[in-house]
């Protein structure tokens, strides 16, 4: 059965996040998702734009929601960063706020759904296990969410913003020893890391050194800005904290295609910046 949703991309996953767009799209096409990415859609704003301009901030994420109130359709969402823009947006729209560049004729009759819950909302546990050729056998990760697809609930409609489960719950489908760990949800800096990057280092520090404490041997992540600071600041951090650090950060869409037997998620294995290859071949898994 073919599930049809608009989709909205954002920015990064054509540029520095093009793993997970990748395997965004390859994921969908496995579970019969047909992303309807949105016409004529534009920058977000995130994560720039709410620091400098409060009505360029909102008035950004509302022209792209003008456009998927068109479609008749649920927004389907795979960056953080841009779902919280967007359900803010959603928020002043449907609050009848008047914001620039945007009618009066907003009607959301849709919902803006974030990429990780709608594949295990909507899609399910079943769907999900039967694609599974190669389970992830061995692996102890952590999840990790991050803060911009939880909190504050207010905005983002999460029924559980301290304690998320459904990256969790994928994983162990996949067949992956899911750690347990109080920090799931818990800031990694994000766009600190450009402008006071030694107090976003010492906040990722953080989490890479709960995660070992965990007991975990890779970390996931489904966003663009997570996975960055988490990924690309390890050899720093672990210079400037005396303590070694190698911690492979993956998409939980690059594990889905690892565990439904897709091997084109092999391509994007080899940008990061910690190799999690040796990992995987250690575990069995490529």
């Amino acid at each position: 059965m073919t599930v049809k949703v608009s989709y909205y991309p954002g920015c990064s996953l054509d540029g520095t996040a093009r793993e997970y767009g990748e395997s965004v799209e390859t994921v969908a096409r496995l579970l019969g998702i047909d992303l309807r990415e949105l016409e004529d859609w534009t920058c977000c704003g995130a994560s720039s734009a709410h620091a400098s301009n409060d009505a360029v901030a909102v008035a950004l994420p509302a022209s792209n929601l003008m456009i998927a109130d068109k479609t008749g359709m649920d927004l389907v969402v795979p960056c953080a960063a841009c779902f919280s823009r967007l359900k803010f947006a959603e928020k002043e729209l449907l609050a009848g706020k008047e914001i620039a560049g945007t009618s009066n004729k907003y009607e959301g009759k849709f919902q803006i759904k974030y990429m990780l819950d709608f594949i295990w909302n909507d899609v399910g546990e079943k769907a999900i296990a039967e694609k599974v050729k190669k389970p992830l056998s061995g692996l102890t990760p952590v999840c990790y969410y991050g803060c911009l697809t939880t909190r504050p609930p207010k905005i983002t409609d999460a029924t559980n913003p301290e304690n998320p489960i459904n990256m969790d719950n994928l994983m162990k489908i996949l067949g992956a020893d899911v750690k347990a760990w109080s920090y799931k949800t818990n800031c990694c800096g994000g766009s600190l890391m450009v402008t006071c990057p030694d107090i976003a280092r010492k906040m990722t520090g953080k989490l890479l050194n709960m995660a070992q404490e965990a007991g975990a041997d890779c970390i996931i992540a489904g966003c663009p800005i997570c996975q960055a600071n988490l990924d690309n600041y390890q050899e720093e951090i672990s210079k400037e904290s005396g303590k070694k650090y190698a911690t492979p950060v993956f998409y939980f869409t690059e594990l889905m295609g690892l565990a439904f037997g897709d091997t084109s998620v092999k391509k994007s294995l080899s940008r990061h910046m910690v190799d999690p290859r040796p990992l995987l071949k250690k575990k069995g898994l490529i």
